[in-house]
């Protein structure tokens, strides 16, 4: 019988219910009305939870590398972070930012699409204040931009797309590039309006100033990494056996640090008066026999058995046997 239709006792049973006053009918109606969900197909939805968290933990890492290449360019104070990770139409995302602001387009081959990243002009004048030798300071006339200014903008941040290069490579390999510097956000119709776009916002301090960079990534962009903005892919991921020339080159690394390696003859506890006198020529007695053989040690941590001997004119330490890991405590002396 198909799950909507009642049977007879079933039809039976709720009546009575509803004549004893064990149910009412109000709470049906409300628990009824309570399961509609409201849909705006303006703003569908095109990427699961799943993906933009994904979204948004690869550009938290961007945000921490562009911090430090920003720090570093700039010599001031950065702190850059998400602050928000939102899937919207793209006409909203036109409406919600200012309108006279910075606005720079990158192409990210080998993807197809641009990619937008909207700068509050106080960031923007701030950053520029500082390449020239500034204090920093923020002057909000975006719209009177200089030929100058402009020039000076565009090699800022065609620098700074090249950090997101690094933040995606765990999904893709990109060479961004900058396409285009506008000010007005109404000439920048390069998608339709209805198509769904992933804003990333990040919350930026340079100094004493704050705004926000907002990064624009339209579906058509996003579509073939899709499938790698899955939790299912991240584990899968991380799970992976390592590469063999990676762990070479490792060893190859390691083999060629060096390290400390003593080799302990033994050791004396003396009085704080037999060491204030002590003159060329006087002997301490060592707590360790000739007969008995030596901790070698690596970096303090007792590692090998030895002897002590000679190749040819020089003194040397045969290894006679390995220390266990766990056995250390035993040598300690």
């Amino acid at each position: 019988m198909p799950e909507d239709i009642l049977s007879q006792s079933e039809i039976d049973a709720l009546l009575s219910a509803l004549s004893t006053g064990e149910m009412n009918a109000e709470e049906i109606k409300k628990e009824e009305t309570r399961k509609v969900k409201v849909y705006d197909f303006k703003r569908a939805l095109r990427f699961s939870k799943d993906q933009i968290r994904s979204l948004t933990r690869i550009h938290e890492n961007f945000s921490r590398i562009l911090t430090t290449f920003l720090s570093a360019q700039l010599r001031t104070y950065v702190q850059i972070s998400v602050a928000s990770a939102d899937q919207i139409p793209y006409e909203e995302f036109i409406r919600s930012i200012p309108k006279m602001t910075l606005l720079t387009v990158y192409e990210v081959p080998p993807l197809d699409g641009n990619i937008i990243m909207e700068i509050n002009p106080n960031i923007a004048y701030t950053m520029m204040d500082r390449v020239l030798g500034g204090y920093g300071e923020s002057i909000n006339k975006i719209d009177k931009l200089t030929e100058i200014e402009k020039k000076i903008m565009t090699r800022i941040f065609d620098q700074t797309i090249d950090q997101l290069k690094e933040a995606w490579s765990e999904i893709i390999e990109i060479n961004p590039f900058l396409t285009e510097l506008e000010v007005n956000p109404q000439f920048l119709q390069m998608i339709s309006p209805n198509e769904t776009v992933v804003v990333i916002s990040l919350n930026t301090t340079i100094g004493d100033t704050n705004g926000m960079i907002n990064l624009c990534l339209p579906q058509v962009v996003l579509d073939p990494m899709m499938p790698k903005l899955s939790g299912h892919y991240w584990m899968q991921h991380a799970g992976k056996e390592p590469d063999p020339d990676n762990i070479r080159l490792l060893e190859e690394g390691i083999k060629e640090a060096k390290v400390p390696l003593t080799a302990e003859l033994g050791t004396a506890t003396v009085k704080i008066e037999d060491f204030l006198n002590l003159e060329i020529g006087d002997c301490i007695r060592l707590n360790q026999t000739i007969e008995e053989p030596l901790v070698v040690k690596v970096d303090k941590i007792p590692k090998f058995i030895g002897q002590p001997g000679k190749q040819g004119t020089k003194m040397a330490v045969q290894i006679l046997d390995i220390i266990e890991e766990g056995e250390e405590e035993q040598y300690e002396r």
